[in-house]
Formats: C-alpha cells, structure tokens, sequence
C-alpha cells in the first residue's frame, strides 16, 4: 500500500513510524492479549501509558510543575465555554483579540458566561493581519486576556507572544502546539484540540497553571471544572483512552526527531519552501500580510477560479489530498503539521508548477 501526502487541517496526518507501531499493538498489547481501547483506564497498564505521556509532553515543552496537564475530552471548542467558567469571575472582564473564525466562535461562546471586551480585531481587514498590540485596548483589569495564535482557516499567525504583564494569558494553539519552542511560563492557561499536532480527534491538552484551579463558582458541572480533573489525574470519567494512548506515541516520535527545536527547523523549511513558490508565481498568491502568514496552514488561491475544481481532482490523482480551502474563505489549503513530511511540500509544489505551465 502507498500513502498519499494528506494536507488536511485536521483531523490531520500523523506519524507513519506512530501508525505502523499502533498496527502492530492493536490487537494484543505487549503480550497482555486484548487492544489498548479494550483495557480500563485504571488498570496499571494504562496508567503507567498515561503517565509517561503526560511526562513525554512535559520534556517537550519544558512545563515545570507549576501547571497541570489536562487530557481531556470535548475538542477546542468546549474550552471556549471552560475557560469563562473557570477563569472569568462575577463582574469581572476577559479581553479576547479577534484574528479569525475561531477566536470570534471563542468570544461568542464566552459572552454567555460575563463581560467580554474585544480588544481589537482585523475583521476589517479580513482577517488577513494581526492588529499590532499597542493598537489594543485592553481592560484596566481583565480577568485575563485570550488570544488564538495561529488561525487554520484563514493561515493567519501571530508573529509574538502579547505582553499582557501580570494578566493571565490564555491561548488557543490548536495548530501550533508542538511545531516550535515555546516559553509555556509566559502564560496562565494553554488549551488545544488534539487532532493536528497532537494525535487523533477526541482528545483535547489543557496546560493550566495550579493557581488558577479552584475559581470556578459552584454551579459549574463538575465535568467542566478544571479542578475536578486536575484532581482525578484527568480520571474522573473514562478518558479517551486510544487517543491518549496514540499521542503518547506522537510524543516519543517527536523526541526521537529531535524534540520541538528540530521540528521548528523542518517546519519553517517547509513554509518557506512553499510561500516562495507561491510569492514567485503569477498564477497563485496568497493574501495575509507576510509577518502574519501561518507556518502551519497555507491558503492559497488560483488567478483564475473556475480552475479550482480540476485543480483539486488532478491533486487528488497525484496523491495529494485533502487542498480544499475552507468553505467560508475558498480557495486552496496546505496545512503542513509536523507529520507532514518535507517531501509533501516538495511534491506539492512540483505538482503546482506543472499545472502552472499547463493551464496559465
């Protein structure tokens, strides 16, 4: 069997190396005779799978034993409830920054729960820049202050890391978690869906810092307390067991390759690679001001539309998958997480100049 190069947003490719070892050990574990998603979450076993993972992801980010280390379930989407709940008390205001389509859902879902002040938005501009920060206008004292580092459907990137003082910053880094070196101390809160960097969808990683725990009002369910799980080594129901499991195994890849610090070389080698073709063409182009422009997610369009579909079925012939911008954008997607190999971009944009010289 060949595999194709897949450029989904997410659920998005995984390791290889992580899905031949998950061949091999889903039908008997390590001689126990029964599948991982077979076993309980409490016997040993998995305990000791849970354990090293959550130590794996601490080697990897350097997250000191200030935070705790959330495996949850619910995806990203369910933070944006969670974090008011938990950190947004009576009468208090939380500042959010508008980049993009999941920041606004963030601070849609937030205003169900207090005082939300949008601090600043490129929403005029599409959502192609970040607004630079001494343009924001932030609370006088804010509950916290969140922000979406990278955005996927637009590919749109923070180019720093908001200085925020001694406010609790919260941040969405879905895509971006685990592609580079991160500071994790500069931050009170980090949330992300697994299903891009991480593992499969169905899991979700919250880095809390201990002091926030225990703020949340009594009336919020027990589930949706940050303190519940912290507390119960995110046992408190049955977790996603599997998902756990196989990001277990994307962390022990992810050291093998050199931790976060080489995965940051490949990646910037592969964004570069792309947005030069991409800028060196007059047949495609892409619109997000370049210190803004994602290394992660790619959005590109074709000088002429009504080539998009071919486009798209003779990507899909050449094994290249999954290009389709978002819907609410158009146009075309390379999103090129860590297990996107650097041969998938090279392949990419060989298949791009072809279609270039056959079409232009």
């Amino acid at each position: 069997m060949s595999r194709a190069y897949n450029f989904c947003a997410g659920p998005a490719a995984l390791p290889t190396a992580v899905l031949e070892q998950a061949q091999q050990e889903m039908l008997d574990f390590q001689g126990k005779g029964l599948s991982i998603m077979e076993m309980s979450h409490r016997d040993k076993v998995f305990v000791d799978i849970a354990e090293k993972a959550e130590q794996d992801l601490r080697d990897l980010m350097g997250i000191s034993d200030d935070y705790a280390v959330l495996f949850l379930q619910g995806g990203a989407s369910t933070q944006f409830a969670m974090v008011p709940m938990n950190l947004l008390g009576e009468g208090e205001t939380a500042d959010y920054i508008n980049t993009g389509q999941w920041s606004r859902k963030a601070i849609k879902e937030a205003a169900r729960y207090g005082n939300i002040n949008v601090a600043a938005s490129s929403e005029d501009t599409h959502f192609t820049t970040v607004p630079p920060q001494d343009s924001w206008k932030l609370s006088s004292n804010p509950a916290y202050v969140h922000y979406c580092p990278n955005e996927t459907i637009g590919g749109l990137e923070y180019s720093f890391i908001p200085e925020v003082g001694d406010t609790t910053l919260v941040a969405d880094m879905s895509s971006t978690i685990l592609s580079r070196p991160l500071d994790v101390n500069r931050f009170g809160l980090i949330y992300a869906g697994a299903q891009k960097n991480i593992g499969p969808a169905g899991l979700t990683l919250v880095i809390v810092r201990k002091d926030l725990l225990g703020k949340a009002a009594d009336t919020v369910p027990a589930m949706l307390n940050y303190q519940t799980h912290a507390d119960n080594g995110s046992m408190y129901n049955t977790p996603p067991t599997y998902a756990w499991y196989l990001a277990g195994l994307v962390f022990e890849w992810l050291k093998k390759q050199g931790g976060v610090a080489e995965m940051a070389k490949i990646n910037q080698r592969k964004a570069e690679k792309l947005y030069g073709f991409i800028d060196d063409s007059a047949f495609y182009s892409n619109p997000v001001e370049v210190i803004s422009r994602s290394q992660m997610n790619v959005p590109f369009v074709l000088a002429d539309d009504r080539l998009d579909k071919q486009f798209l079925a003779e990507a899909d012939a050449a094994g290249l998958l999954n290009l389709k911008g978002h819907r609410s954008v158009g146009g075309m997607r390379a999103s090129i997480y860590n297990a996107v190999p650097e041969a998938a971009v090279d392949a990419l944009i060989a298949f791009m100049a072809e279609f270039e010289s056959k079409n232009a």
